[in-house]
């Protein structure tokens, strides 16, 4: 029980206890809420470990707790991206992995702490939640502002309904929304694939699947493309090479090369596309847990995914407005039919992106959830 009238408290994590209590807070804060999947406890320890996740080489982090009466209330991740400093050139702090009660109290206090602990460190801005940057592979950045009923895909955040009113009565305001999209499979509109082929053969692009016997050197043409494509978005940071080979390790045992198409022209890869089984939809049944039932169930459960999220798609700056795009995504959304995936969710998608946007659209997707990243000044 915690005591409605008692102060909040606000510590930084230091303790083995401490951690175990950030770690567990969502546990409280989401039951009874059918759409949260709890997240693999193995998976987020590896991400908040300031010695084995390659994001800290480049950043100082401070995980808080909040306590009430001596029970945990809510937390937060302070963050100064030193790369986004540098890249960006705005002194921009940053907060992530926020949850609350449904105090506004808790969460004025929360934040208060991370923005001055940002401000110490020469930031005139934070913004959040980004858990830790928008090439975070833990979980996206934002909250949710509808579509609660549907639960996460893969990589996606899961938030309270209350939480864009905690944010906005401690004085932040948006910074930008990111969208999700739904396609319905199983098949696009064949006019649609009629066009887009005829497009390929006039622009001589040449789609292939990820090499997985070369996967080094495909994680280094990825990276190239990324790196290039994402360059002038919203909030973008370059990949270090050590985020990178992490980011590639991560995700390999899941990847599906036919999920995952290159685009080429002459002998040049120009784009690329990375979709993912939803292992959300297993991963749910597992509490978080891998041991010592939970592979099991897991392994189980994965035997009925039935969708896929596209979770990035990069073209280099001298071939967008060649259909590429359209060409990249319709692939994906022919091969998940037949390895399984008749739906799918693309994400993130930025609110101004219109180009993106309106391929997805005439290939029958539409926007099911939206999230807000806001910032404040301090």
């Amino acid at each position: 029980m915690t005591c409605a009238g008692a102060r909040v408290q606000v510590a930084p994590v230091r303790s083995r206890k401490d951690l175990k209590e950030f770690l567990q807070l969502p546990w409280r804060l989401y039951a009874g809420d059918r759409a949260w999947v709890p997240p693999l406890l193995s998976d987020l320890k590896r991400v908040l470990d300031r010695r084995r996740h390659p994001f800290h080489q480049h950043a100082d982090v401070e995980y808080l707790l909040a306590r009430r009466g001596g029970a945990v209330v809510g937390r937060i991740a302070a963050i100064v991206n030193h790369r986004h400093v540098e890249f960006q050139r705005e002194k921009a702090g940053f907060f992530g992995f926020f949850e609350s009660a449904e105090d506004d109290d808790v969460a004025r206090t929360l934040l208060e702490v991370a923005e001055t602990w940002v401000r110490a460190r020469g930031m005139e801005h934070i913004r959040g939640p980004m858990n830790f940057s928008t090439n975070d592979e833990f979980a996206s950045p934002g909250v949710l502002l509808d579509g609660f009923e549907h639960a996460p895909a893969i990589l996606m955040s899961h938030t309270r309904p209350y939480y864009p009113g905690l944010l906005t009565r401690a004085g932040y305001v948006k910074s930008k929304d990111l969208l999700a999209y739904w396609l319905e499979g199983p098949e696009p509109p064949q006019r649609l694939v009629r066009g887009v082929a005829r497009l390929q053969e006039q622009q001589k692009v040449r789609l292939r699947p990820l090499d997985m016997r070369h996967f080094a050197q495909e994680v280094r043409t990825v990276q190239d493309i990324y790196n290039s494509a994402w360059e002038q978005n919203w909030g973008f940071v370059p990949l270090s090479e050590a985020e990178i080979r992490y980011l590639a390790k991560q995700l390999r045992p899941v990847l599906k090369p036919e999920l995952c198409p290159i685009a080429e022209v002459a002998d040049e890869a120009v784009g690329f596309a990375v979709a993912l089984p939803d292992l959300h939809q297993a991963l749910r049944h597992i509490n978080g847990r891998l041991w010592p039932f939970g592979l099991l169930k897991l392994l189980w459960h994965a035997r009925k995914i039935d969708a896929a999220r596209v979770l990035t798609l990069g073209l280099k700056p001298g071939f967008r407005r060649m259909g590429i795009d359209a060409m990249l995504y319709l692939r994906i959304f022919q091969e998940g039919p037949r390895l399984g995936y008749p739906h799918g969710e693309c994400s993130w998608i930025l609110e101004d992106n219109w180009e993106m946007r309106r391929g997805l659209e005439r290939m029958g997707a539409h926007v099911y959830k939206t999230y807000r990243v806001y910032e404040k000044a301090v």
